[in-house]
């Protein structure tokens, strides 16, 4: 991987083009295992990306749901 980090969107754009490539035919064997190693950095980017993202929005709502709960114990 390069050494700015890449974020979600470009991995997945990345992605996209490499899978569309191989599906239509536009990758030479020469270049297969390549492609592939770099569509695998690029699934666990975005997986990173999206567990780090869905952590965080657990964390929030836990975060709303406690003061919530304060707020209706305070009523």
């Amino acid at each position: 991987m390069n050494s700015k980090e890449i974020n979600y969107t470009e991995a997945f754009e990345e992605l996209k083009v490499i899978v569309a490539a191989l599906e239509q035919g536009e990758i030479t064997v020469d270049e297969l295992s390549g492609k592939v190693e770099r569509a695998v950095q690029l699934i666990k980017t975005c997986k990173s990306k999206l567990d780090r993202a869905d952590e965080d929005v657990r964390r929030i709502l836990g975060e709303l749901n406690e003061g919530s709960t304060a707020e209706a114990a305070d009523k």
